[in-house]
């Protein structure tokens, strides 16, 4: 006899809602190579983002970064990282994520599909989630937990800047890891 595993709803993990993301408990990290031999690591400082759940098990996300708010802990390369060899904060001032599927997965893990949008080039981009669990805080919002993971390669949002490596390879590597650790407080 075979079994098949149909796919779960997310009601099944979190509960129905609207929930904002609280930028004050939550954090966007990154990391991507350097000189081939180590990963620099940033994060964005200012961010917002809603996760819609609703009864019928369908989910939807929308989120904002504001591309200035870049910080690797070393001033000189934030100010290039800004510039239009990167990110070009002044041209293309947020960075936008909106998802198109959310669901699947096994125990408290489910995958989010959708379209990430840097420097006005939109591609897909998809994250594993993992859903931490719910609490209420001290002053007695629910909040939920969420940490979502994917990787990109820069060169597909037209961010091509590099140096050739005497050794051979380039100066920065040609995929970003991402990480989002997610608390979002109940909106409805």
């Amino acid at each position: 006899m075979t079994t098949i595993q149909t796919e779960r709803t997310l009601t099944e993990l979190i509960p129905a809602g609207v929930w904002k993301v609280d930028p004050v408990h939550s954090s966007i990290e990154f990391g991507i190579k350097h000189l081939l031999i180590t990963t620099v690591k940033g994060t964005f400082a200012d961010f917002d983002g809603t996760i819609e759940i609703r009864q019928d098990g369908m989910g939807h996300a929308t989120g904002a970064i504001r591309a200035a708010s870049i910080d690797t802990r070393e001033p000189q390369r934030d100010e290039h990282l800004r510039s239009a060899d990167f990110f070009n904060a002044a041209g293309f001032p947020e960075i936008r994520f909106e998802s198109t599927y959310a669901g699947g997965g096994e125990d408290n893990s489910f995958r989010v599909v959708g379209d990430l949008t840097i420097r006005g080039t939109t591609r897909e981009l998809e994250l594993d989630a993992t859903f931490e669990g719910t609490a209420r805080d001290p002053y007695g919002n629910e909040r939920i937990g969420l940490t979502l993971r994917g990787q990109f390669d820069p060169n597909d949002y037209g961010v091509d800047w590099n140096q050739e490596l005497e050794s051979g390879g380039n100066l920065v590597g040609d995929r970003v890891d991402l990480t989002a650790n997610v608390s979002a407080v109940r909106a409805d």
